[in-house]
């Protein structure tokens, strides 16, 4: 089978499927056409995972359709924006019609569930390595950013933390215990919160995927805001299934990759006003204060710094 014959089979199919209204031009010319709406912003998002890296060798395809949608889709839900399309960049190492199959399947899926329509991509050959950039849109200046934060607002963190990380100890386990089955879904099919974002919109002072780790993603978010942050351990969601088979459950929780829930900062009147479905989505861990630096109470810390840091792909870890 080759290229055109591989992208006609199995991708043109989702281009075609549910595409979004200002997708007026997909794949089959020399670039995608996307229309901008009066009033809007386009915000859009790059994203490459690489087999070894950032998934185990012999992945299941559909898993992984899902996963590397979902990664850049978080970024979309962090800036509170409404999803549109993405591209692909597949780069394959043989262009296997059962593997596409089921790849191609669970793309399917998930580019529903997110709501984002495939415009265009490029297929290669080589180490599997996947590409995804993500666009999306919304209200002229109504980014949810980095750089908002300001003292005194809450640190609010969405969903349980620490999971898919602790999920990376068996992902070959063959007959997973329902325990490890929990905290494996999280791993292999991560629900980035686009809806919760588009709510937090006009109320947030600043938000981040968690992605790295929340003390590295919040981190990030405190440099960009040119302010300090105090977290308390002890008010971390965490899972009961978490707890139970890791004692090590809040350093996960405070290190562990690819969780891809948000961390947003709100002012406490804001948070106040947010309906009560919004609301429960969020657990407050802290709050903003001046100066530079995470700080990190609880747990019998009391102001103390811990040292360890999130993934870093160049970094010592």
């Amino acid at each position: 089978m080759g290229e055109f014959e591989l992208i006609r089979r199995y991708f043109f199919p989702l281009a075609d499927a549910g595409r979004h209204p200002d997708i007026v031009l997909g794949p089959g010319d020399d670039c995608a056409v996307q229309r901008l709406r009066e009033g809007v912003d386009l915000v859009f998002s790059v994203d490459t995972l690489v087999e070894g890296v950032h998934f185990p060798q012999h992945y299941a395809p559909e898993k992984l359709a899902w996963r590397g949608l979902a990664v850049a889709a978080s970024d979309l839900a962090a800036m509170g924006a409404d999803p549109v399309c993405f591209t692909l960049a597949i780069t394959l190492p043989e262009a296997s019609p059962v593997w596409l199959q089921d790849f191609s399947t669970g793309l399917a899926a998930a580019s529903r569930q997110f709501g984002l329509s495939l415009a265009g991509g490029d297929t290669t050959r080589g180490p599997l390595t996947l590409t995804l950039q993500v666009h999306g849109t919304v209200p002229r200046g109504g980014e949810i950013r980095r750089s908002g934060a300001k003292p005194g607002d809450l640190i609010c963190v969405s969903g349980t933390l620490g999971n898919a990380g602790a999920a990376l100890e068996f992902l070959d386990e063959g007959s997973p215990t329902p325990a490890q089955a929990e905290l494996l879904s999280h791993y292999h099919a991560p629900q980035p919160g686009i809806a919760l974002g588009q709510a937090l919109r006009g109320s947030a002072s600043a938000a981040v995927d968690i992605s790295d780790g929340l003390a590295a993603d919040l981190g990030h978010l405190l440099e960009e805001s040119g302010v300090g942050g105090t977290i308390n351990v002890d008010c971390l969601p965490i899972s009961d299934t978490l707890i139970a088979l890791r004692p090590d459950a809040i350093d996960l929780a405070l290190y562990a990759g690819d969780d891809y829930q948000l961390c947003v900062t709100l002012p406490e009147s804001s948070y106040e006003k947010l309906e009560g479905t919004v609301r429960d989505q969020l657990t407050a861990i802290g709050r903003i204060t001046a100066g530079s630096g995470l700080s990190v109470e609880g747990a019998g810390q009391p102001g103390s710094e811990r040292r360890r840091q999130g993934y870093d792909h160049f970094g010592s870890q």
